[in-house]
């Protein structure tokens, strides 16, 4: 293994992905990516809009990244990837930056938004081009 990237959004189910993660990059001795993605509406002929603001989005990221050094992961970096479409962008970025592990979470147990998150998960294992850990 030579570097994993870590899904996150933010969410208790994200948190365990990090934890995960960390543990992972830890035992392997390989450096951490921890990404989010910035979901994008609009743009087409209006504004383009964003699921977070850049301080939501700052806060995450940071409090992920400091999460996974209190866990014993050494060389650790975020990303904030925007894009409409959550799965694609993860896989798109694992597979152009030549990640070989994507770790992700379940998603957030609440109502429709479990069903969406859940889908991305499930649509990362099924699409990526290397191994998937689901942490739950």
């Amino acid at each position: 293994m030579k570097k994993i990237l870590c899904a996150t959004d933010g969410s208790s189910h994200g948190e365990k992905a990090v934890a995960f993660a960390a543990r992972m990059a830890s035992l392997e001795k390989v450096p951490l990516a921890i990404c989010t993605v910035n979901v994008m509406s609009g743009g087409i002929r209006g504004p383009a809009v964003y699921a977070h603001s850049d301080r939501e989005v700052s806060k995450m990221l940071t409090d992920a990244v400091a999460m996974a050094k209190s866990m014993g992961a050494a060389d650790v970096s975020a990303i904030e990837l925007d894009a409409r479409e959550v799965a694609a962008s993860i896989v798109s970025y694992a597979n152009r930056e030549g990640f070989d592990h994507i770790v992700t979470g379940t998603g957030d147990p609440r109502g429709v938004k479990r069903l969406v998150l859940g889908s991305v998960a499930a649509t990362v294992a099924a699409s990526a081009d290397c191994p998937v850990t689901v942490a739950r």
